[in-house]
């Protein structure tokens, strides 16, 4: 068998053109498809970007609500309600919405603003400048230094601004560990001055973040809640929410869709046709072979070997170029949505290996119907 393999792979990279050909297909059908579902893995990262941060083990929200963006205020009451559930460790608000912000040139700007519960600050990010502390400070607000913060001029310690009229004062930066999807800044106050200071209607409340006492009591605060009309959501069930949205109920996840079955087509076809001619060319020596005492199965695991390595080569190729183009692209634009998962990983190599196949399956009904005398008689 390994004498087999061996002609088969002089065979395959003898005709460099060919095998040229047959890798620059499948490569570009794997760069597409890596690059296209990794665009939107970081997009689905970046619009679940509050979540993340936050990292609330259960958000309480209402049952309408499709992602953290699109936040439905709840009454007060839900408070005190999610607090005296069995299995509640602890309840706090949690405020999420846009203001206007006027900086200090007169220029405007959109701010996403989060609000933290007064008293515990849950959900607070990592400080790398200032007191989280002097956020109690009158017009105390803290700004996130992510690719979006130049949109503020790069406010420091002390910079006052405006939003909706009153005014703010940067108390600290802060870093987290991803970004929001619509590329506007991220300030962080307390829940009573995110509500002052943001036009709302009578309930102010966006979410409710729900500690529980252990792993175990989450399926029965998950049951009360919505036995009270509400939804409770793990963070991972919220991610999954968002990302269900943005799927299905926008064009994002259509297009990315069609442009991955596209890439799917595109590499099939040229893989397809390039391994068929280049069967078709090399017919005299698979008769040769025959004739020689080659076993049917012997000429099926050489042509499975030939797309295998073809598949291989192309997938590497691929994954190597869709990772120098990402890398390239966010060193020119830092908030480029484009990450590579294992999820894209494993479906691109799918793909491969069904390009492999069905390339494969066309040769070898070729190859298994040549009869040697047809070969020397030719």
């Amino acid at each position: 068998m390994t004498g087999i393999l061996k002609i088969a792979y002089r065979l395959l990279v003898n005709d460099r053109g060919k095998f040229a050909a047959l890798l620059l297909g499948v490569t570009f059908s794997v760069f597409l498809m890596v690059q296209q579902t990794s665009m939107f893995a970081g997009m689905m990262r970046k619009a679940s970007a509050t979540v993340t941060n936050t990292g609330a083990k259960v958000w309480v929200m209402d049952r309408a609500v499709t992602n953290v963006a699109s936040s439905i205020p709840m009454p007060d009451f839900m408070q005190d309600a999610a607090r005296s559930l069995k299995g509640v460790k602890f309840a706090v608000p949690f405020y999420s919405g846009v203001g206007l912000a006027r900086l200090q040139d007169g220029t405007y700007q959109a701010v996403s603003i989060i609000g933290l519960d007064d008293s515990s600050l849950f959900g607070r990010p990592e400080l790398v400048e200032g007191n989280i502390e002097d956020i109690y400070a009158e017009n105390g607000f803290v700004v996130v230094r992510d690719v979006e913060f130049s949109k503020l001029q790069s406010p420091k310690l002390g910079t006052s601004f405006e939003i909706n009229d009153n005014r703010g004062v940067i108390v600290g930066i802060a870093k987290v560990p991803a970004s929001g999807l619509f590329g506007i800044p991220t300030l962080y106050t307390t829940f009573s001055r995110a509500i002052q200071y943001i036009p709302s209607l009578r309930s102010t409340v966006s979410y409710i973040l729900i500690e529980p006492s252990s792993a175990d009591a989450i399926p029965g605060i998950k049951s009360e809640v919505n036995r009270l009309g509400y939804d409770a959501l793990t963070q991972d069930e919220f991610i999954a929410r968002i990302a269900d949205f943005y799927k299905y109920h926008t064009g994002m996840g259509t297009n990315i869709l069609i442009m991955t079955a596209i890439s799917f087509i595109v590499g099939l076809s040229i893989s397809a046709q390039t391994f068929y001619t280049f069967v078709l060319e090399n017919l005299d020596k698979f008769g040769a072979l025959k004739a020689m005492g080659a076993k049917g199965r012997e000429l099926v695991y050489m042509l499975l070997f030939q797309a295998g390595i073809t598949a291989v080569a192309g997938y590497g190729l691929g994954l190597g170029l869709c990772a120098v183009l990402i890398a390239a692209a966010r060193l020119r634009v830092p908030d480029y949505a484009s990450v590579i998962t294992f999820g894209n990983l494993g479906l691109a190599f799918g793909m491969v290996l069904a390009i492999a196949a069905i390339s494969s399956y066309i040769a070898v009904r070729r190859v298994l119907r040549i009869e040697p005398f047809d070969i020397f008689r030719g």
